[in-house]
């Protein structure tokens, strides 16, 4: 896009887009039935484009990363298979040949079975990821060929045993092959699979000579979905790789938001001060509405918790983001003890199911418009009981 009245012009469009985009991905997946309808009801009945859509807007997390191995095919299709409005499907890095593929980070000891290929021993390395050093093996040190050979591992195995059923049962998806794989599934379902990738660490990339935005940017327009009504919600932490996006596809754009504290790692580079806190504040928020159609907060943006975990009083982030025309889609809902707040955790084990249901309930009740969850059946459950009750 060119001028700034360009890019706000836009704005508008991808933004009412946006709302009938996933409007199709609900009504597709789910049928809709009565939750859909009770949400019309809730939210204003037929048309508004935003306001018609299921809301929350059920997102599968890296897929149903709940149940299987994360950003694999197979945790991809089991989301969709499950009703999730969106999967997730691709935190995008890319291979030393270029290449984009799925992983929740450049790092892949924690989430593949690359430790046990002697052959790659020596690519093991410590490296400065967003000033953090981190020791493992990096997908930029290895060709697309070379991670083809790779097998998925669960990540947090001891809080999802039972995914390790599943490792080495799925490789490493390339984007091109999840979008694939969407197209596939619109056309067996007779109905638009939306898919929403991000881009991860694009400063760090960029330094390295693989920009991800011009790469993304690439397949999107070799596969037809760079445009407004394209089926695919791009995102990142970094306010300036979705600037850049903003200027390379029509794609409906996402701000990622960490804790209040931190900065986003393009602005430690260029030396912008602000800090998450600030982004949140009507004046950031309003910026972010110039360039971007949604923010993706951290679940504590919305309601922060005490000293002990518990939830304290929601924040006015809701509000202020609506006020100018922002979606929310906070992250991230998991049923495991140890990721809720401890009010409602039941029991001790790490990998027991809480009172998950309870704090679905809490978070919608601020207004978001939806949530990624690792366990996208839940979450369906909990959507059917808040637009019902």
């Amino acid at each position: 896009m060119g001028t700034q009245e360009n890019e706000q012009t836009g704005v508008t469009g991808r933004r009412m887009l946006l709302g009938a985009a996933v409007l199709g991905a609900g009504g597709a997946v789910l049928g809709l039935s009565g939750t859909a309808r009770a949400a019309e009801a809730r939210h204003g009945g037929s048309g508004g484009g935003l306001k018609n859509l299921p809301k929350p807007t059920i997102i599968g997390h890296r897929g149903a990363s709940g149940y299987r191995p994360e950003h694999t095919l197979g945790s991809y299709q089991l989301a969709l298979d499950m009703g999730a409005d969106i999967v997730e499907a691709g935190d995008l890095v890319p291979t030393k040949d270029g290449h984009l593929v799925c992983r929740h980070e450049p790092e892949i000891g924690g989430t593949t079975d690359v430790a046990d290929h002697p052959e790659f021993a020596d690519r093991k390395k410590t490296k400065s990821l967003d000033g953090v050093a981190t020791t493992g093996w990096f997908t930029e040190d290895f060709t697309l060929a070379e991670l083809k050979t790779l097998r998925a591992t669960e990540r947090i195995p001891a809080n999802r045993p039972h995914n390790t059923l599943y490792n080495g049962r799925w490789e490493i998806p390339t984007f091109e092959e999840v979008l694939r794989w969407q197209d596939a599934q619109s056309r067996k379902r007779g109905k638009q699979v939306w898919i929403y990738p991000e881009l991860k660490h694009p400063t760090y990339f960029r330094k390295h000579g693989l920009a991800l935005e011009e790469r993304v940017a690439k397949v999107l327009h070799k596969h037809g979905k760079d445009r407004r009504n394209s089926p695919v919600i791009l995102q990142s932490f970094e306010p300036t790789s979705i600037q850049r996006l903003n200027k390379l596809v029509d794609n409906p754009l996402v701000v990622l938001l960490s804790g209040a504290t931190t900065r986003p790692w393009d602005f430690v580079e260029t030396g912008d001060p602000r800090t998450v806190a600030d982004l949140v504040k009507p004046a950031g928020l309003r910026e972010i509405a110039s360039y971007a159609q949604g923010i993706g907060p951290t679940l504590d943006l919305v309601i922060p918790k005490d000293a002990n975990g518990n939830l304290t009083q929601p924040t006015t982030l809701v509000a202020d983001a609506h006020k100018v025309g922002l979606i929310l889609h906070p992250y991230t809902m998991r049923n495991e003890n140890p990721f809720l707040p401890t009010s409602f955790r039941r029991g001790t084990d790490a990998d027991a199911y809480g009172d998950v249901f309870g704090a679905y309930k809490t978070y919608f009740a601020t207004g978001i418009d939806g949530v990624f969850t690792d366990n996208p059946d839940t979450g369906l459950l909990a959507r059917e009981d808040f637009v019902n009750d």
